[in-house]
């Protein structure tokens, strides 16, 4: 009986450390700073819209389709943004990025500049050099044609220490001219509040969206290459039986405190307290080990689980585990 008790915990042990190593990496992606270009992307488009979170966009989409990351979706970002009045000064800030990601439990948050957003002029020299820069007037339009030109800065930084962990950068620039960046072919007609979809295959057929999609692309390939640098955070997640049956059980701990589906937790029971002897207060908890449990369905604060293993579970004993 023993023996075979022994094989089971080694069992549960490789396979808590194969989901463990097999834990993609979670990143969260702000809205990049757009605040040196606002009077180019103010002219191409006619109005003041928030490019910087086009670009975010288009870059989370790469990311997702790559696979190397698993990315923090856009409602769970927004959430956290509204409740810390997070400003748009700070979407390039290190600090501010950081104490966003430790609320969102990820291991590391991307930040982004926007350092260029417009066209370059083939006839027109500066100081005896190659092109100057300009070209679109209001609404985009103007009598000469232009290439667009769009480049990005992002840098990829530690929740932990705001430390600069990668940097990458994109640019890129259209095959073709036009008179103005919104135009050069496709059926693209504008947008709607104030957004532009930078995704849309007709947004991508105009000259400033081929040149978008060239820097983004390059930009998404940096911040790939750079997964190496970044470690995963071992979050230690603890809590207790809050329901117990035949069919299973549920946890007081949920999404806010890491757990997602498929996470495996170690059910024990409390068989002594060591307190200090100067204070009172429990400084060690002995337990033994009852069984294991495995996620089945997560909200924010509480958890089904289905039983793997042991029996005479009951309200009240701890659960524990070291998921990522």
């Amino acid at each position: 009986m023993k023996r075979a008790l022994r094989v089971v915990v080694v069992v549960l042990i490789g396979t808590i450390a194969l989901h463990a190593a097999e834990r993609k990496k979670r990143v969260a992606v702000l809205d990049f700073e757009y605040g040196t270009v606002r009077s180019q992307t103010q002219a191409a488009f006619g109005t003041d819209i928030d490019v910087g979170k086009g670009m975010t966009n288009l870059l989370v989409k790469y990311l997702v389709k790559d696979g190397t990351y698993s990315v923090i979706e856009r409602s769970a970002l927004d959430k956290i943004l509204a409740e810390q009045n997070f400003s748009n000064s700070d979407r390039a800030n290190p600090n501010s990025a950081a104490k966003i990601g430790k609320l969102l439990g990820v291991d590391a948050i991307i930040v982004g500049v926007i350092t260029q957003f417009g066209g370059e002029n083939k006839d027109t020299k500066v100081g005896g050099g190659g092109g100057g820069w300009g070209g679109f007037g209001l609404g985009g339009i103007s009598h000469k044609k232009s290439k667009a030109i769009v480049s990005v800065d992002a840098r990829l930084v530690d929740i932990d220490t705001a430390e600069i962990l990668g940097v990458a950068d994109g640019k890129g620039e259209s095959s073709r001219e036009s008179t103005s960046l919104v135009g050069g072919g496709g059926n693209w007609h504008g947008f709607g509040g104030g957004n532009v979809d930078f995704g849309s295959s007709d947004f991508q057929e105009t000259i400033i969206g081929e040149a978008v999609k060239k820097a983004m692309e390059q930009l998404s390939a940096g911040i790939i290459a750079d997964a190496s640098k970044l470690q995963a955070r071992t979050i230690v997640v603890q809590g207790m039986l809050a329901f117990v049956d035949k069919n299973g059980v549920v946890v007081n701990v949920g999404k806010k405190d890491g757990l997602k589906p498929g996470d495996l937790l170690s059910v024990e029971r409390v068989t002594r307290e060591i307190k200090d002897p100067s204070t009172g207060a429990v400084i060690r908890r002995m337990t033994s080990q009852l069984g294991t449990i495995q996620i089945t369905d997560v909200d924010e604060g509480s958890a089904e689980a289905k039983i793997l293993s042991g029996a005479g579970f009951k309200v009240g004993d701890m659960v524990k585990t070291v998921t990522q």
